[in-house]
């Protein structure tokens, strides 16, 4: 399969990779030591980098070109690319304003959000002044069925009264963050596919309570954070639900599209400098007697991960472009596949190079141990494996029967 890029996505994808190369991998492993020590701070460097990436016209890349004037006007295809170069470096995205949660929050906005709710929250989003969270999962029901979700959205009047808890909102933790977009139910009796709603929550409204920061695999992911959230008798003004009543379901649904997207194509680059990182240390090192790369063994599991990288690549690339084509509906299937096959992609390939690098390989010392914790988050995250072979399934035998 042929995927032609514009010239100007070729510039980006140089402009990008030259810009990691001179301003984000000098200061990796300062920013690691400086998030461990300070939690919930940001890396005062970064601010600086983001100033300049803005300067550069490196930013919001990640907004289709069907979003108008919000948008760099990059199509999926070509945003691809960019978000593999970002993702060898997991907080380089945050440097381009192209980070999540906030990438779908924007997109939402954009596309669901009345003129007040862009001008109160999208534009200074946009601008990289704050920062936001996406509350949908709950630790009481299975989450990864949506109409589970219990959190209730009451009409009081002119403002909306919300209930409920939350857990894994990601980006909570973060002291820049101002706004949240929560799902709840507005109508439990409804059809189980329009009793859900979405409404713009800001993060200091009476009633809401950060009941404690979670951590993945150990981990606290400053200064992002993923939090435990409390909601008790929040009210806000009823103009801040987005579209209307029972249209949070669908909205999820156009939001996650994208989104996996741009995950599956960092996990994607993390895999890759995995290899690279692999490939330097296997030709630096000797074991009984010999060069570790000199290893029938090691060789196959470097060949095998080049492969399993290129097709994840092609794969993902191939959704992206469908997207762009036809419709995030017409492409739900490879957008499964790729939820499925990538992120575990990442954790095989990853962990081959762990596995090489010894001691080191689990230590603070080389990114392969947070890229592991970040492949095998991204399992659950968006919907587990599960949902999606099983969604996937059912799609591939009617499609199969039918014809």
């Amino acid at each position: 399969m042929n995927f032609e890029y514009t010239q100007k996505s070729i510039d980006l994808q140089k402009r990008v990779d030259d810009f990691m190369q001179k301003h984000i991998f000098p200061l990796e492993k300062e920013f690691t030591e400086f998030t461990y020590a300070n939690p919930w701070k940001h890396f005062p460097p970064q601010e600086g980098l983001k100033q300049l990436a803005k300067k550069e016209g490196l930013w919001n890349l990640f907004l289709p070109k069907d979003y108008g004037d919000d948008s760099p006007g990059l199509t999926n295809l070509e945003y691809a690319p960019l978000a593999a170069l970002m993702g060898r470096v997991l907080w380089s995205s945050q440097v381009f304003n192209c980070s999540a949660p906030d990438t779908g929050n924007m997109e939402v906005l954009s596309k669901y959000g009345t003129q007040a709710q862009k001008d109160k929250w999208l534009k200074p989003l946009l601008n990289g002044e704050i920062r936001s969270s996406f509350l949908m999962t709950e630790p009481a029901v299975a989450s990864s069925d949506a109409t589970n979700i219990e959190t209730s959205i009451v009409r009081d009047g002119d403002e909306y009264v919300i209930n409920g808890r939350k857990w894994w909102s990601t980006g909570a933790m973060n002291p820049s963050t101002k706004v949240y977009i929560v799902m709840g139910k507005t109508d439990p009796t409804a059809d189980r596919h329009v009793q859900q709603s979405m409404i713009i929550v800001p993060a200091d409204a009476k009633g809401v309570r950060i009941v404690r920061p979670l951590r993945a695999f150990g981990n606290i992911d400053s200064p992002e954070g993923h939090a435990e959230i409390e909601m008790k008798n929040v009210r806000v003004p009823a103009t801040n639900l987005l579209v209307g009543e029972g249209k949070g379901f669908a909205i999820a649904q156009g939001r996650l599209g994208p989104g996996r997207i741009h995950h599956c194509m960092r996990l994607i680059g993390a895999a890759d400098r995995a290899l690279d990182l692999m490939c330097a240390r296997v030709d630096s090192r000797e074991a009984f007697g010999r060069q570790i790369s000199k290893f029938s063994s090691i060789r196959q599991d470097i060949a095998k991960s080049r492969c399993e990288i290129e097709q994840a690549k092609l794969l993902t690339l191939s959704a992206a472009d469908k997207i762009d084509r036809f419709g995030i509906k017409e492409a739900k299937d490879l957008v499964a596949m790729i939820k499925i096959a990538v992120p575990q992609m990442a954790c095989n390939v990853i962990d081959r190079a762990i596995q090489a690098h010894g001691g080191l390989g689990v230590s603070q010392d080389t990114p392969l141990a947070e890229f592991w914790v970040y492949a095998r988050s991204v399992r659950i995250a968006d919907g587990p494996d599960e949902v999606h072979m099983y969604q996937l399934g059912r799609n591939t035998i009617r499609q199969r029967m039918s014809d």
